[in-house]
């Protein structure tokens, strides 16, 4: 397969070919899912707002800065669409499927998955209990693994502003995680 810049594959979209925002969305898929799962909690949630993202984007794309990076600008729109649906439903349900539904064949024996699965809901819960602001950093930076200039540019704040969010956000975890 051959691998379209994304540049060329924007100004193929402002030609007016369908098919170069198709692969935009392939590319970016399953991070951008992977981000609305870990804000949102929620599968379907996050499917919801995945979609609303592409669809932002597509009606957006047109004014793109080439100057900016295509992914953090969809990462942008995506964490700003999260905000969005976590201000417009404020339920804290937590669904009890967890996100390792999926399982290799090489599975690990039950007793390791209930811990691994135990910890991870663990975390999970922690994550839903930070403040928007401080969750966005973090999800960004360690499970996302932006670069701190990836993170400036999706939330539009300062460096420092990114490094006291995260360091916020790790101490808030640290505390939430001993009471779990």
């Amino acid at each position: 397969m051959t691998f379209i810049n994304e540049s060329d594959l924007i100004e193929r979209f402002k030609r007016g070919d369908p098919s170069a925002f198709a692969a935009i969305v392939l590319r970016h898929q399953d991070r951008i899912y992977t981000l609305c799962r870990y804000m949102l909690r929620d599968p379907e949630d996050a499917q919801d707002a995945a979609q609303d993202v592409f669809f932002k984007a597509y009606r957006a794309l047109e004014d793109f800065r080439p100057d900016s990076s295509l992914y953090t600008w969809i990462y942008r729109i995506a964490v700003n669409t999260c905000l969005d649906y976590r201000r417009k439903s404020r339920r804290e349900v937590f669904r009890s499927a967890p996100l390792t539904e999926d399982l290799p064949s090489d599975e690990p024996f039950p007793k390791q998955l209930y811990e691994s699965a135990e910890i991870h809901d663990s975390i999970q819960l922690a994550l839903q209990k930070l403040p928007e602001k401080l969750r966005a950093a973090i999800v960004l930076r360690e499970i996302e693994e932006l670069s701190y200039k990836e993170i400036t540019e999706v939330l539009h704040v300062s460096v420092g502003t990114v490094k006291s969010r995260i360091s916020r956000a790790r101490e808030q975890l640290r505390h939430l995680l001993k009471k779990i």
